[in-house]
Protein backbone atom coordinates (compact mmCIF):
# COMPACT_ATOMS: atom_id res chain seq x y z
CA UNK A 1 0.00 0.00 0.00
CA UNK A 2 2.98 2.68 0.85
CA UNK A 3 5.36 1.21 -1.75
CA UNK A 4 4.60 3.66 -4.41
CA UNK A 5 6.41 6.51 -2.94
CA UNK A 6 9.29 5.27 -1.77
CA UNK A 7 10.88 3.44 -4.66
CA UNK A 8 14.15 4.27 -5.96
CA UNK A 9 13.05 6.70 -8.39
CA UNK A 10 10.26 8.32 -6.66
CA UNK A 11 13.00 9.19 -3.60
CA UNK A 12 15.69 10.52 -5.74
CA UNK A 13 13.19 13.50 -6.90
CA UNK A 14 13.54 14.36 -2.73
CA UNK A 15 16.84 14.67 -3.36
CA UNK A 16 16.81 18.53 -4.02
CA UNK A 17 14.42 19.30 -1.31
CA UNK A 18 16.56 16.97 1.91
CA UNK A 19 19.31 19.04 0.74
CA UNK A 20 17.70 22.04 1.56
CA UNK A 21 16.47 20.98 4.75
CA UNK A 22 19.73 19.82 5.80
CA UNK A 23 21.90 23.59 4.40
CA UNK A 24 18.64 25.07 6.64
CA UNK A 25 19.05 23.37 9.79
CA UNK A 26 23.31 23.33 9.33
CA UNK A 27 22.62 27.55 8.70
CA UNK A 28 20.62 27.05 12.49
CA UNK A 29 23.08 25.44 14.10
CA UNK A 30 26.10 27.71 13.38
CA UNK A 31 23.96 30.81 14.31
CA UNK A 32 22.43 29.53 17.58
CA UNK A 33 24.04 28.30 20.52
CA UNK A 34 27.62 26.92 21.02
CA UNK A 35 27.90 23.80 22.38
CA UNK A 36 24.35 23.13 20.51
CA UNK A 37 22.22 19.34 21.23
CA UNK A 38 22.76 17.53 18.14
CA UNK A 39 19.88 15.04 18.30
CA UNK A 40 17.44 18.10 19.16
CA UNK A 41 18.75 20.42 16.72
CA UNK A 42 19.48 18.48 13.73
CA UNK A 43 18.89 15.09 14.14
CA UNK A 44 15.41 14.96 15.55
CA UNK A 45 14.01 17.28 12.83
CA UNK A 46 15.50 16.44 9.30
CA UNK A 47 13.71 13.13 9.07
CA UNK A 48 10.24 14.99 10.67
CA UNK A 49 10.27 17.38 8.04
CA UNK A 50 11.43 15.05 5.45
CA UNK A 51 8.44 12.95 6.14
CA UNK A 52 5.95 15.37 6.10
CA UNK A 53 6.51 16.33 3.08
CA UNK A 54 6.04 12.74 2.02
CA UNK A 55 2.62 12.38 3.57
CA UNK A 56 1.73 16.08 2.68
CA UNK A 57 1.28 17.98 5.82
CA UNK A 58 0.63 21.54 5.27
CA UNK A 59 3.96 23.59 5.43
CA UNK A 60 1.93 25.84 8.45
CA UNK A 61 1.56 22.86 10.44
CA UNK A 62 4.79 21.59 10.38
CA UNK A 63 5.88 22.93 14.26
CA UNK A 64 2.87 21.20 15.27
CA UNK A 65 3.88 17.84 13.69
CA UNK A 66 7.03 18.04 14.59
CA UNK A 67 6.45 18.32 18.32
CA UNK A 68 4.33 15.79 18.54
CA UNK A 69 6.08 13.32 16.74
CA UNK A 70 9.37 14.66 18.68
CA UNK A 71 7.18 13.93 21.87
CA UNK A 72 6.05 10.71 20.87
CA UNK A 73 9.73 9.08 20.65
CA UNK A 74 11.23 11.01 23.05
CA UNK A 75 13.02 8.55 25.29
CA UNK A 76 12.24 10.67 28.16
CA UNK A 77 8.90 11.89 27.72
CA UNK A 78 6.21 10.79 30.69
CA UNK A 79 3.56 8.42 29.24
CA UNK A 80 1.13 11.03 29.90
CA UNK A 81 2.38 13.38 27.47
CA UNK A 82 3.11 10.88 25.25
CA UNK A 83 -0.68 9.46 25.16
CA UNK A 84 -1.55 12.95 24.92
CA UNK A 85 0.68 14.07 21.61
CA UNK A 86 -0.42 10.99 19.91
CA UNK A 87 -4.40 11.51 20.89
CA UNK A 88 -3.88 15.24 19.09
CA UNK A 89 -2.02 13.71 16.11
CA UNK A 90 -4.11 11.14 15.79
CA UNK A 91 -7.09 13.58 15.64
CA UNK A 92 -4.93 16.09 13.19
CA UNK A 93 -4.12 12.89 10.76
CA UNK A 94 -7.78 12.30 10.91
CA UNK A 95 -9.31 15.43 9.87
CA UNK A 96 -6.19 15.84 7.44
CA UNK A 97 -7.51 12.60 5.85
CA UNK A 98 -10.35 14.00 4.98
CA UNK A 99 -9.34 17.20 3.09
CA UNK A 100 -6.89 14.66 0.99
CA UNK A 101 -9.98 12.90 -0.19
CA UNK A 102 -11.57 15.78 -1.26
CA UNK A 103 -8.98 17.51 -2.99
CA UNK A 104 -6.15 15.17 -3.18
CA UNK A 105 -2.57 16.25 -4.22
CA UNK A 106 0.75 14.51 -5.35
CA UNK A 107 1.84 12.92 -1.71
CA UNK A 108 1.30 9.62 0.09
CA UNK A 109 -1.54 10.66 2.52
CA UNK A 110 -4.13 11.56 -0.80
CA UNK A 111 -3.00 8.48 -2.18
CA UNK A 112 -3.76 6.18 0.16
CA UNK A 113 -7.33 8.10 0.79
CA UNK A 114 -8.35 8.01 -2.67
CA UNK A 115 -6.79 4.44 -3.17
CA UNK A 116 -7.52 2.57 0.17
CA UNK A 117 -10.17 4.40 2.00
CA UNK A 118 -11.86 5.74 -0.71
CA UNK A 119 -12.51 1.93 -2.05
CA UNK A 120 -12.96 0.78 1.31
CA UNK A 121 -9.81 -1.83 1.86
CA UNK A 122 -9.45 0.47 4.56
CA UNK A 123 -10.89 2.56 6.96
CA UNK A 124 -10.03 6.10 8.48
CA UNK A 125 -8.89 4.17 11.83
CA UNK A 126 -6.76 1.89 9.99
CA UNK A 127 -5.49 4.86 7.58
CA UNK A 128 -4.72 6.82 10.59
CA UNK A 129 -2.59 4.22 12.37
CA UNK A 130 -0.74 2.96 9.46
CA UNK A 131 0.38 6.34 8.60
CA UNK A 132 1.38 6.59 12.78
CA UNK A 133 3.26 3.86 12.53
CA UNK A 134 5.13 4.75 9.57
CA UNK A 135 6.10 8.30 11.60
CA UNK A 136 7.41 6.98 14.65
CA UNK A 137 9.32 3.41 12.65
CA UNK A 138 10.94 5.90 9.99
CA UNK A 139 11.17 8.71 12.28
CA UNK A 140 13.51 7.49 15.46
CA UNK A 141 15.82 5.33 13.57
CA UNK A 142 17.00 7.58 10.33
CA UNK A 143 17.25 10.29 13.73
CA UNK A 144 19.21 7.79 15.28
CA UNK A 145 21.53 6.53 12.64
CA UNK A 146 22.34 10.91 11.73
CA UNK A 147 23.32 10.70 15.25
CA UNK A 148 25.26 7.89 15.75
CA UNK A 149 26.95 7.98 12.57
CA UNK A 150 28.16 11.57 13.33
CA UNK A 151 29.35 10.24 16.60
CA UNK A 152 31.05 7.38 15.09
CA UNK A 153 32.89 9.67 12.69
CA UNK A 154 33.81 12.23 15.52
CA UNK A 155 35.66 9.12 16.85
CA UNK A 156 37.29 7.98 13.77
CA UNK A 157 38.36 11.37 12.07
CA UNK A 158 40.29 9.60 9.51
CA UNK A 159 37.47 8.43 7.96
CA UNK A 160 35.77 11.75 7.76
CA UNK A 161 38.19 12.74 4.87
CA UNK A 162 36.76 9.74 2.64
CA UNK A 163 33.43 12.13 3.14
CA UNK A 164 34.89 15.90 2.64
CA UNK A 165 36.78 14.33 -0.92
CA UNK A 166 33.98 12.49 -2.14
CA UNK A 167 30.44 12.94 -3.69
CA UNK A 168 27.67 10.53 -5.46
CA UNK A 169 28.82 7.31 -5.10
CA UNK A 170 31.68 7.01 -2.68
CA UNK A 171 29.06 8.98 -0.48
CA UNK A 172 26.40 6.18 -0.60
CA UNK A 173 28.92 3.34 -0.31
CA UNK A 174 30.15 4.92 3.27
CA UNK A 175 26.41 5.09 4.37
CA UNK A 176 25.98 1.70 3.86
CA UNK A 177 29.24 1.10 5.92
CA UNK A 178 27.89 3.19 8.55
CA UNK A 179 24.58 1.25 8.65
CA UNK A 180 26.31 -1.95 9.27
CA UNK A 181 28.70 -0.63 11.54
CA UNK A 182 25.82 1.04 13.72
CA UNK A 183 22.86 -1.16 13.26
CA UNK A 184 20.24 1.00 15.15
CA UNK A 185 17.30 -1.19 14.50
CA UNK A 186 18.18 -4.48 16.92
CA UNK A 187 14.95 -6.28 17.68
CA UNK A 188 15.79 -9.61 15.96
CA UNK A 189 14.64 -12.09 13.76
CA UNK A 190 12.36 -14.62 15.75
CA UNK A 191 12.06 -18.07 14.46
CA UNK A 192 10.90 -21.58 15.50
CA UNK A 193 12.65 -24.57 14.19
CA UNK A 194 10.65 -26.63 12.83
CA UNK A 195 12.88 -29.91 12.51
CA UNK A 196 16.25 -30.42 13.91
CA UNK A 197 19.28 -28.58 11.94
CA UNK A 198 23.06 -27.67 12.83
CA UNK A 199 24.31 -24.50 12.85
CA UNK A 200 28.21 -23.65 13.20
CA UNK A 201 28.61 -26.81 14.96
CA UNK A 202 25.43 -25.92 16.74
CA UNK A 203 22.24 -28.76 16.68
CA UNK A 204 19.37 -26.64 17.32
CA UNK A 205 16.31 -29.31 18.23
CA UNK A 206 12.49 -29.01 16.37
CA UNK A 207 10.31 -26.58 18.87
CA UNK A 208 13.59 -24.60 19.54
CA UNK A 209 13.14 -20.63 19.66
CA UNK A 210 16.11 -18.81 17.84
CA UNK A 211 16.25 -15.15 17.81
CA UNK A 212 18.71 -13.93 14.38
CA UNK A 213 20.35 -10.49 15.30
CA UNK A 214 20.93 -7.86 12.67
CA UNK A 215 23.79 -6.55 14.49
CA UNK A 216 25.65 -9.95 14.58
CA UNK A 217 25.25 -10.71 10.83
CA UNK A 218 26.97 -7.17 10.30
CA UNK A 219 29.75 -7.74 12.31
CA UNK A 220 30.20 -11.89 10.36
CA UNK A 221 33.52 -11.53 9.80
CA UNK A 222 33.23 -14.01 7.02
CA UNK A 223 30.78 -11.25 4.95
CA UNK A 224 33.11 -8.40 6.12
CA UNK A 225 36.85 -9.02 7.16
CA UNK A 226 37.37 -6.73 9.78
CA UNK A 227 33.85 -6.20 10.42
CA UNK A 228 34.72 -4.69 13.97
CA UNK A 229 36.14 -1.87 11.95
CA UNK A 230 35.03 1.42 10.56
CA UNK A 231 35.75 1.88 6.57
CA UNK A 232 33.90 3.84 4.77
CA UNK A 233 35.55 2.68 1.71
CA UNK A 234 34.47 -0.92 2.25
CA UNK A 235 31.52 -2.58 -0.19
CA UNK A 236 28.99 -3.27 2.67
CA UNK A 237 26.08 -3.42 0.26
CA UNK A 238 25.16 -6.74 2.04
CA UNK A 239 24.52 -5.15 5.54
CA UNK A 240 21.35 -6.11 6.98
CA UNK A 241 20.24 -2.70 8.57
CA UNK A 242 17.34 -2.54 6.75
CA UNK A 243 16.14 -6.46 7.58
CA UNK A 244 16.70 -8.78 4.37
CA UNK A 245 14.07 -10.33 2.14
CA UNK A 246 10.23 -10.19 1.48
CA UNK A 247 10.11 -7.71 4.64
CA UNK A 248 13.37 -5.37 3.85
CA UNK A 249 12.49 -2.03 4.74
CA UNK A 250 10.22 -0.33 2.60
CA UNK A 251 11.02 3.07 2.90
CA UNK A 252 14.90 1.95 2.99
CA UNK A 253 15.39 4.59 -0.18
CA UNK A 254 14.48 7.87 1.95
CA UNK A 255 16.60 6.89 4.31
CA UNK A 256 19.39 6.04 2.53
CA UNK A 257 18.40 9.63 0.94
CA UNK A 258 18.29 11.37 3.91
CA UNK A 259 21.97 9.96 5.12
CA UNK A 260 23.61 10.21 2.15
CA UNK A 261 22.77 14.26 1.97
CA UNK A 262 23.46 14.67 5.71
CA UNK A 263 27.32 12.91 5.66
CA UNK A 264 27.88 14.54 2.30
CA UNK A 265 27.08 18.08 3.91
CA UNK A 266 27.65 17.87 7.51
CA UNK A 267 31.19 18.20 7.94
CA UNK A 268 32.32 20.13 4.54
CA UNK A 269 30.51 22.79 5.84
CA UNK A 270 31.40 22.59 9.03
CA UNK A 271 34.78 21.02 9.21
CA UNK A 272 35.37 21.89 12.98
CA UNK A 273 32.30 19.85 14.64
CA UNK A 274 33.68 18.44 17.69
CA UNK A 275 31.87 16.20 20.62
CA UNK A 276 31.80 18.58 23.48
CA UNK A 277 31.86 15.97 26.13
CA UNK A 278 33.22 13.22 27.45
CA UNK A 279 31.88 9.91 25.44
CA UNK A 280 31.59 8.18 28.32
CA UNK A 281 29.06 10.90 29.93
CA UNK A 282 26.89 10.39 26.99
CA UNK A 283 23.39 9.29 27.72
CA UNK A 284 22.26 6.02 25.11
CA UNK A 285 19.07 4.41 24.25
CA UNK A 286 19.79 0.74 24.68
CA UNK A 287 16.36 -0.23 26.17
CA UNK A 288 13.89 -0.75 23.40
CA UNK A 289 13.94 -2.22 19.98
CA UNK A 290 16.10 0.98 18.57
CA UNK A 291 19.63 1.83 19.57
CA UNK A 292 20.47 5.48 19.70
CA UNK A 293 22.03 8.77 21.75
CA UNK A 294 19.45 10.86 23.35
CA UNK A 295 21.61 13.50 23.73
CA UNK A 296 24.95 14.90 22.23
CA UNK A 297 26.64 18.53 22.60
CA UNK A 298 28.60 19.19 19.86
CA UNK A 299 30.73 21.93 19.35
CA UNK A 300 32.79 24.17 16.21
Amino acid sequence: MIARPFTPRKVEQLRPTVRQVVDDHIDALLAGPNPADFVADFALPIPSITICHVLGVPYEDHDFFQHAIRTMTGSDVPDDAVNKSQGELYHYLAKLIGRKLAAPEDDLLSQLATERLATGQLNRHQLVMLVLFLLVSGHETTASMIALGTLALLQHPDQITVLKDSDGPEVATAVDELLRYLTTVQPGRRRVAVEDIEIGGQVIRAGEGLILPEEIGNRDESVFPGAGELDLRRDAGQQLAFGFGVHKCTGQPLARLELQVVFAALFRRIPTLALAADLGDLPFMDDGLGYGVKKMPVSW
